[in-house]
């Protein structure tokens, strides 16, 4: 998966089948047209070198 950051707009760009039905998935759970969108709100902390993943928990 591919990432880009330009000031507050974050890409996600998925580089294989598998990611692209992963980023499908969490497109779906986190936008809602006919309600409100979901929100990723990070969890614990993300060290390069020292962590492995970055974690986020979905909001209402």
């Amino acid at each position: 998966m591919r990432i880009t950051i330009e000031n507050t707009l974050v890409e996600l760009k998925p580089e294989n089948p598998q990611e692209i039905t992963e980023l499908d998935s969490l497109w779906k759970i986190i936008v809602d047209c006919a309600k409100f969108n979901k929100k990723l709100v990070p969890v614990g902390e993300y060290l390069p070198g020292e962590t492995e993943v970055a974690r986020f928990n979905i909001e209402d």
